[in-house]
């Protein structure tokens, strides 16, 4: 555990929430030297005050003692070419079944009105397409997947949606 982390992050998460080392001291029944400690990484602060600690500062446990890094129990892995298969079958669902069957037409109809768009725009585009892609690593993150920054920077034509995708995998945690 890096003592230096958590102590930082308590630091800024009481000062973005505006508390002094006394008024979080106090709120926590412990002295603001307790807190100050805590900030200078000289102590942790005790395992039986995590939760009320978390719940002072608005956050969780895990938050705090990670020092702010989210740690990632990833549920799969996706690369660039999975994402790009599968919303291109998508427009295969659509030439195979018909363009004016119900199911591809209720496929359609749920993207578009989630994600305020056209999809079959994307089937014509490619900057369109590209757009779709990083959107779905972007969801696929969220989601909990890992992504191989080296995949990303290999694969997308748009230095923006790549530099999207790559800025989230470093909020999840993936450099």
């Amino acid at each position: 555990m890096d003592v230096e982390a958590v102590g930082s992050q308590i630091s800024a998460l009481r000062r973005a929430r505006g508390m002094t080392q006394a008024e979080l001291g106090e709120r926590l029944g412990v002295t603001f030297q307790a807190v100050s400690k805590w900030e200078r990484a000289e102590t942790l602060p005790d395992t039986a005050i995590l939760p009320a600690l978390a719940a002072a500062l608005e956050t969780t446990v895990d938050n705090i003692l990670s020092g702010g890094r989210r740690r990632m129990a990833y549920t799969r892995k996706l690369t660039v070419e999975d994402l790009r298969r599968a919303i291109r079958c998508l427009d295969d669902m659509g030439r195979l079944l018909g363009r004016d069957s119900l199911i591809y037409l209720s496929a359609v109809e749920g993207i578009n009105s989630r994600m305020n768009t056209e999809i079959r725009d994307a089937f014509s585009d490619r900057h369109i397409f590209e757009v779709f892609v990083a959107e779905a690593a972007i969801q696929g993150l969220m989601a909990g997947a890992y992504i191989d920054p080296k995949d990303v920077r290999n694969s997308f034509e748009s230095v923006k949606l790549r530099d999207a995708v790559l800025e989230k995998c470093a909020e999840h945690g993936i450099e």
